[in-house]
């Protein structure tokens, strides 16, 4: 019979990692069919006002484990890794297909890599450099072949995901060097409520709650995705993902990076998005750039 602690260590890590790809994976299809009753402005505030929600919900006394000296960085976080992202995303996705953007948002390991060598003085690897280069080409390759494809969308959204991965690089790189001492459930709930009032008057402003919008043919189904992607995009997924980490090597934890995009794919061809075998060779680029990026060897040279 299979030791309790043996199958906790190493069968449970393996559901929380599959869990997690299928929670992630599915973010950008659940954006996609939330766009049909909101706009992306409306969207974005309806999304972080639903999840503030919920975190406070689950986790609102994990506002006690922040200082006053880390509300500086709480409240950088939360608009680099929350605020701008959802907007980033929503807007990204009236032009490009759900897939294709959960594919650009594998190049978050990529810029991580960046961000903390010029803002933050990390180290890396020359094999590093060489996944970053091999996973920018996967990009642009991807773009190309993707505006080639889909001749009625307009690829230079795409930019918009690339300026939000670079915005969640910053993210893990100011939690990991500031936010040390901070519960992972108290910086999430201290993000949202940071961005919680500005989200608020977006809300305002963009007429979401307004008579013409409540009344609109989609607006219940709409308001069921946004539902959906705060309740488990965010809440559940940050649970299980702070739990994932404290039983598996940081290696393992960040394979979920390599299993979201076929998650995302599988959603989006399912859903009719178009995806050719050239998108799949510059989409094995990225990951392959990605694998180099994430998986340290000590033998390599350091570069600073």
């Amino acid at each position: 019979m299979l030791n309790f602690f043996t199958l906790k260590n190493i069968e449970i890590k393996w559901i929380y990692l599959i869990v997690l790809s299928i929670i992630w994976g599915t973010s950008y299809i659940l954006i996609k069919k939330a766009l049909i009753g909101f706009s992306p402005i409306q969207l974005g505030a309806v999304r972080i006002v639903l999840t503030t929600v919920f975190l406070y919900a689950i986790g609102f006394r994990a506002l006690k484990t922040i200082s006053k000296q880390q509300w500086k960085w709480i409240a950088i976080s939360g608009f680099v890794g929350s605020f701008f992202p959802v907007f980033l995303f929503a807007f990204a996705e009236t032009e490009i297909d759900s897939g294709i953007a959960s594919i650009l948002n594998s190049l978050v390991p990529l810029f991580t890599l960046f961000v903390g060598l010029f803002f933050f003085k990390t180290l890396f690897t020359k094999n590093q450099m060489v996944g970053v280069l091999i996973g920018l080409l996967g990009t642009a390759l991807l773009i190309y072949f993707g505006a080639t494809i889909n001749t009625s969308q307009n690829y230079w959204y795409a930019g918009l995901i690339i300026i939000a991965a670079i915005g969640y690089a910053f993210n893990v790189n100011i939690i990991k060097n500031k936010l040390q001492t901070v519960s992972p459930m108290g910086i999430a709930v201290g993000n949202f409520t940071v961005i919680l009032f500005p989200a608020i008057v977006a809300l305002w402003f963009s007429d979401a709650l307004s008579i013409e919008v409540r009344e609109g043919p989609h607006f219940w189904e709409a308001l069921g995705y946004l539902a959906l992607l705060g309740f488990f995009g965010t809440c559940i997924a940050k649970v299980l993902f702070n739990k994932l980490v404290k039983i598996a090597t940081p290696v393992f934890s960040v394979s979920v990076t390599y299993l979201i995009p076929l998650v995302g794919l599988f959603w989006g061809i399912l859903d009719g998005e178009k995806f050719g075998g050239t998108q799949l060779l510059a989409t094995g680029l990225i990951l392959f750039g990605v694998y180099l990026v994430t998986v340290r060897k000590s033998s390599g040279s350091k570069l600073k």
